[in-house]
């Protein structure tokens, strides 16, 4: 999966700016949504599939709850489910865990001055709780953009919107082709690409192939990463 041609290597561009997604790539918190979720709906004698969850993965909380809704056809509206599911988060979001490869490749670009920013879709609130007993390395970002509760996101993944904003954050505000982004999503790969941005994608080994051809890397943990294939300095 993370094979790497000449051809492949020549394509890549070199950038100057890193963009982090934060669910399922630098935070082991995927199955704790699904933990949340699949205690909500079966309530109502249905069941949070992984065919479900790729289809939301990546959403806002607001649009990710109307999906749900429909696709189980849950006898709730969706502000009923999204306030359900959101009073599950206090109890678990706080047991998030890092990424394989999380930690070594945020502290390398970190201590090479390397501009990073994290583009998450979740809320504000919610952040706070996953990346609590991880704030000194949340530190190192520059700013993060909480989509979920950003006035300045008007659409989620997989509209391009979230990475612009990130982007136009930076003090130097670069180009979007100057911005790699990292993703386990194929929304949020589609975002990104859509934004005019390179994609590394480190995809759930459940996700469809299909959906992981349009990245422009794909990677099977953070601890593959060769930062110099974009001109970023080489992890040692």
């Amino acid at each position: 999966m993370n094979r790497v041609s000449c051809a492949a290597k020549l394509a890549f561009k070199k950038v100057t700016h890193v963009i982090f997604d934060l669910d399922g790539l630098l935070l082991d918190t995927e199955s704790l949504y699904t933990k949340a979720a699949q205690s909500v709906v079966s309530k109502y004698g249905k069941t949070y599939t992984y065919e479900i969850k790729q289809k939301v993965l990546g959403f806002t909380g607001v649009d990710a709850a109307q999906e749900v809704v429909k696709l189980l056809n849950l006898p709730i509206t969706w502000k009923e489910y999204y306030n359900l599911v959101r009073a599950e988060y206090p109890s678990i979001m706080t047991d998030a865990e890092l990424m394989p490869g999380a930690e070594r490749l945020v502290k390398h670009f970190h201590s090479k001055q390397i501009p990073m920013a994290v583009a998450t879709s979740s809320g504000q609130d919610t952040y706070d709780l996953k990346v609590a007993k991880h704030a000194a390395l949340f530190s190192m970002f520059s700013h993060v953009v909480t989509g979920g509760s950003d006035p300045e996101v008007k659409r989620g993944k997989p509209n391009p919107d979230i990475f612009l904003v990130c982007a136009s954050r930076f003090k130097d505000c670069p180009k979007p082709e100057l911005c790699l982004v990292f993703e386990d999503a194929p929304n949020g790969v589609q975002a990104a690409l859509g934004a005019g941005m390179q994609v590394v994608m480190v995809p759930d080994e459940q996700t469809d192939e299909s959906l992981c051809k349009m990245a422009t890397l794909r990677l099977h943990s953070l601890e593959e990463v060769k930062p110099e294939l974009f001109g970023l300095p080489p992890l040692k």
